[in-house]
């Protein structure tokens, strides 16, 4: 009797131990999954803070201040070519003149379009950018701190491919 009891008890035990291998695999391989997204957020929230640190430096103070009088300012034309000429004189993108002047890229454009003017303080910082050299914008740029930028994740990548595909008609032959 206490053999079939014991292979019994046998079998219960290596059928109880496949029933929890069978759920804990795949708790084992979400919990390894869990703990690189983790760690991943770590990186992105390290890398966050690097940039609020940069950001909180520069906040409350510009790197650079117009020399320019409010009337000079007042007095100064501006066009969408000669926005533009200025850009190209000092050979700065539009991305670089906007940190210049403290502005988005995008507010650059629209300068350069003629859909917007500079106003307020962007102003006489762009008049005092007309009396500057490239040595000195180079100096300028290269005394503001620079944003950090995270690069694009494959994930997002493969998804903007993804939607490409879709979009696109399938041919027929």
């Amino acid at each position: 009797m206490p053999k079939i009891e014991q292979a019994i008890k046998d079998a219960i035990h290596r059928g109880a131990r496949r029933q929890i291998r069978l759920l804990a695999t795949p708790l084992r391989r979400e919990v390894r999954r869990l703990r690189r997204a983790v760690a991943q957020f770590r990186r992105d929230l390290d890398s966050l803070r690097e940039v609020a640190r940069r950001w909180q430096g520069t906040q409350g103070e510009r790197a650079w201040t117009s020399p320019v009088t409010e009337e000079e300012a007042k007095a100064a034309r501006f066009s969408p070519r000669l926005i533009r000429a200025l850009r190209t004189r000092l050979g700065v993108s539009q991305a670089k003149l906007a940190r210049l002047v403290g502005v988005s890229a995008v507010a650059v454009a629209q300068w350069e379009t003629g859909r917007a003017v500079p106003s307020g303080k962007n102003r006489p910082t762009v008049v005092a950018l007309r009396r500057l050299g490239r040595r000195d914008v180079k100096r300028l740029l290269a005394e503001m701190p620079t944003p950090a930028i995270r690069p694009v994740r494959r994930r997002v990548q493969r998804k903007a491919r993804a939607r490409k595909r879709a979009r696109r008609p399938r041919r027929t032959r």
